[in-house]
């Protein structure tokens, strides 16, 4: 992908790539919190045998993410990442110790939701076949490519899936690790949310999606255990909650943020709630979805700053 600085006329940004995967993992490991929303816990992570490039803990789904950087392109991101899960399942223990020897907060193996455990790959370029290789709709591996530019700018972007609707328990017959992963590991999709509530409230759910995705041309989902995130630029600024009736929606804005005339939204700051930010808003009426999608807009434009 060409990028371009504009001025009188177009000047080509030449790319810079990287000579050691080193460089990709300095570089990762210190900005982990803006580019990927995780808290580092330890570089080349030695265990029975294998070495992990770098251990980071997810504080919103709590749990452990393994992440490892590439320059070259023959490797198996199915043979290797579910290697590396299975032997994060197998030394639980190890983990939680190694979290404990560098953080101010003590974790329990309670504490863990191992099932949302993943792994993520970061490289300049992935092939082809990669890419075709995570297209199942509940595997547990990400792929981010990264590139280095002469105007100190770095691209960073997650690979998304193709329309994946096969489950990678269709292979785990056939391989033994995956098979002993895929018994724990849970992938969590937006068929897993909606198959738990009525009609009206998928209907709620379709037609607030609907008018997200048109915001912006970048505007994703993530769906987790409890919530399905709306993402712009790898940031959250939204989650939704389905819930019995309606849904529940948070908003990634801190306390005094939400310009909110009609005083709809919650500010739950100080209360325990699942997503990000500071604002609920319970949506039961469809007749109300004008005003919250203009709420919502104003996260999404704070968190594309």
């Amino acid at each position: 992908m060409a990028i371009y600085k504009l001025g009188q006329r177009l000047d080509l940004i030449k790319e810079i790539p990287f000579k050691f995967e080193k460089e990709i993992q300095t570089l990762v490991e210190k900005n982990l919190k803006s580019l990927l929303h995780l808290d580092f816990i330890r570089s080349e992570f030695a265990l029975n045998g294998f070495r992990m490039d770098t251990l980071a803990f997810d504080t919103e789904t709590r749990s452990f993410v393994i992440i490892e950087y590439k320059r070259d392109k023959n490797f198996s991101v199915i043979d290797q990442g579910y290697a590396y899960l299975s032997l994060m399942l197998n030394n639980k223990a190890d983990f939680i110790l190694e979290f404990n020897e560098s953080q101010q907060i003590t974790l329990k193996r309670t504490d863990v939701d191992w099932t949302q455990s993943k792994i993520i790959f970061i490289s300049p370029q992935f092939t082809n076949y990669q890419r075709e290789a995570i297209n199942f709709k509940d595997l547990p591996i990400e792929l981010w490519e990264v590139k280095r530019f002469v105007n100190d700018t770095i691209s960073f972007y997650q690979i998304q899936k193709m329309s994946a609707k096969e489950s990678i328990k269709t292979i785990s017959r056939n391989n033994e690790t995956v098979e002993t992963v895929s018994k724990e590991v849970k992938v969590y999709t937006e068929q897993d949310h909606l198959q738990k509530v009525d009609f009206e409230t998928r209907e709620f759910y379709e037609q607030v999606k609907e008018r997200l995705i048109s915001l912006d041309d970048n505007v994703t989902t993530q769906p987790k255990k409890q919530t399905i995130g709306f993402k712009i630029d790898n940031n959250i600024f939204c989650d939704i909650v389905l819930q019995g009736k309606g849904l529940k929606i948070y908003l990634n804005l801190k306390s005094g943020d939400l310009q909110d005339q009609k005083q709809i939204a919650r500010d739950v700051s100080n209360v325990g709630h699942w997503g990000n930010g500071s604002y609920e808003i319970k949506l039961t009426d469809l007749d109300d979805i004008d005003y919250v999608i203009s709420l919502i807009k104003q996260s999404l434009r704070r968190n594309k700053e």
